[in-house]
């Protein structure tokens, strides 16, 4: 047992930068032009990393610090962060938190019952409400984040801990000078081509059902000042996920720090 342990306290994982792995919609011009209206353009990215040691679920928290000291990625994401005028990783990361993220889902099906409750009239259009804070809302944001609403729960509290469903709440509620939709679908298309970029699935065999393989873990990073990656402020738009394919060994951060987008493409 001793020797076991010894072996699982040695383990560590080194990382090294994919800069040719693109995913595809940073590079969708449709995709561009939304982040830039729900002003998250230059402030969301995904960048992805190899990985030398067979990643198991149960090592989630070794993966994910080992990732954080890592010098090829705290260089690369050093860089990025300078880039968009954010706080780098100059001090060590001394603890992380980790969150493990349900990700089953290999269809949208998930949404269907926002398109028969209220939330939308037949062409699509999300019916605005009134709120005491925000003037210009709606039923959907409601759904998304008052559980008070009549709508809350169309959704089931399981289905909306998936990945995939986050995403889309993300894509909702954008920066700090978003600009919202009138109708739900370039939500649901850029969660759908997002999701599609970032999630590996497989077929099997011999029942021919496709599953997901990856892991998608919410992350947090600390140094001896506090929080610090993806933001020093917690914030619930502010947020990095590692995604994480064990059989290629590549993982995939995704992350966005809320504020002022870009205006330009």
């Amino acid at each position: 047992m001793a020797g076991g342990e010894k072996c699982e306290f040695e383990l560590t994982f080194s990382f090294t930068p994919l800069p040719s792995k693109k995913q595809l919609f940073l590079q969708d011009k449709d995709v561009l032009a939304l982040f830039m209206k729900w002003s998250m353009l230059g402030r969301i990215s995904a960048e992805s990393y190899s990985f030398d040691q067979t990643f198991y679920p149960y090592n989630s928290e070794k993966f994910a610090q080992c990732f954080f000291r890592d010098p090829d990625v705290v260089s690369s994401l050093s860089r990025k962060m300078k880039a968009a005028a954010r706080v780098p990783l100059d001090k060590p990361v001394v603890s992380v938190d980790v969150e493990p993220v349900p990700c089953t889902k290999v269809s949208m099906e998930l949404f269907d019952p926002i398109y028969s409750c209220g939330i939308l009239r037949p062409s699509g259009h999300i019916v605005k409400c009134f709120h005491d804070v925000y003037p210009d809302y709606d039923e959907l944001r409601q759904m998304l984040q008052d559980e008070d609403s009549e709508h809350y729960y169309v959704v089931g509290r399981e289905e909306r801990g998936e990945f995939i469903f986050r995403l889309f709440k993300h894509l909702c509620f954008g920066g700090e000078l978003c600009q919202y939709e009138d109708t739900i679908d370039p939500y649901i298309s850029a969660t759908k081509q997002i999701y599609k970029d970032l999630i590996s699935v497989q077929k099997d065999p011999e029942t021919k059902k496709i599953s997901v393989v990856s892991t998608v873990l919410k992350v947090c990073a600390y140094d001896e000042s506090g929080r610090c990656y993806p933001g020093r402020r917690e914030e619930e738009q502010t947020f990095a996920y590692l995604i994480i394919d064990p059989f290629k060994r590549h993982v995939t951060l995704f992350y966005h720090c809320y504020g002022v987008g870009n205006f330009t493409l």
